[in-house]
């Protein structure tokens, strides 16, 4: 089976799932296919699947992801390489783009209350896109995570903001990821949510530490539809991982600190070049 041919399978296997969708239209161009199977993927319940759909997804996903390129730790200079004169300067790196093509031990999702990714059909943001490309694999095992969790503390529980839940990585480059859900700005900014934030990236830091991993890449928590001011959220996220670095010598090889948009760069570079 080549890669059209993978696309049109699964395609046709999300589709028939339910008769919501069973009569819609397929496109006829490429495109149109990966935003639907995209799509389909993207509303579909944690329900089980067949283990030959499963074996598919995975292999067109693992095509997919090397059609995009995946970006190897490697392939990221340290802000040392780049001049700078930070105490972690070894350490740390800032690069721009797709989270979800980089190869280290964890990326970090920027989490909703109900850890199940989100539902709306291709919409921007970093947890549509992380599960999307780890395969609908992911949201079967939050649920489950949930699941167990609900058992524990009630039917109406959800995830609290700052603490973060480890998983598998699928068909993602990297081995894990750890979701985390950031506080939201509402109305105003406030001391409570500085420390919130602050909390994300050292209780992420210390997850990889309890779980020996040794590369993480951190994208901006809570600076989208969260509305967290984007760069007082920079100076939090720098200042709360490099006094971890600080307090936890050798247990991190590299901290990438991954950002999509050019103003978010900036933020970092002034914070870190």
């Amino acid at each position: 089976m080549n890669q059209e041919q993978r696309l049109d399978y699964l395609v046709d296997s999300f589709l028939s799932e339910s008769s919501a969708y069973e009569q819609a239209r397929v496109p006829g161009d490429l495109q149109g296919k990966r935003d639907l199977l995209r799509s389909l993927m993207n509303v579909r319940p944690p329900y089980p699947i067949g283990g030959d759909v499963i074996e598919v997804q995975d292999e067109y996903l693992r095509q997919r992801a090397a059609e995009k390129g995946i970006v190897k730790l490697s392939q990221i200079p340290t802000i040392a390489e780049c001049g700078s004169e930070h105490t972690h300067a070894g350490v740390l790196s800032i690069w721009q783009g797709d989270i979800t093509r980089l190869a280290c031990d964890a990326i970090v999702n920027a989490a909703n209350a109900q850890m199940l990714g989100c539902f709306t059909p291709l919409h921007g943001c970093i947890d549509n896109f992380i599960h999307t490309y780890a395969g609908i694999q992911l949201r079967a095992e939050c649920n489950r995570r949930m699941d167990e969790l609900r058992s524990i503390h009630g039917d109406d529980y959800e995830q609290p903001t700052s603490v973060p839940m480890l998983t598998e990585g699928y068909n993602l480059p990297a081995n894990k990821v750890i979701h985390i859900v950031g506080p939201i700005v509402y109305p105003t900014l406030s001391e409570e949510h500085e420390r919130q934030l602050h909390d994300c990236y050292t209780r992420c830091l210390d997850l990889c530490a309890g779980e020996g991993l040794r590369s993480i890449a951190f994208c901006c928590i809570s600076t989208g539809v969260f509305r967290f001011p984007q760069k007082r959220a920079a100076t939090i996220a720098v200042e709360a991982v490099s006094t971890w670095l600080g307090d936890h010598p050798g247990k991190l090889d590299r901290v990438v600190f991954n950002v999509f948009k050019d103003e978010d760069r900036e933020h970092y570079e002034r914070e870190l070049l």
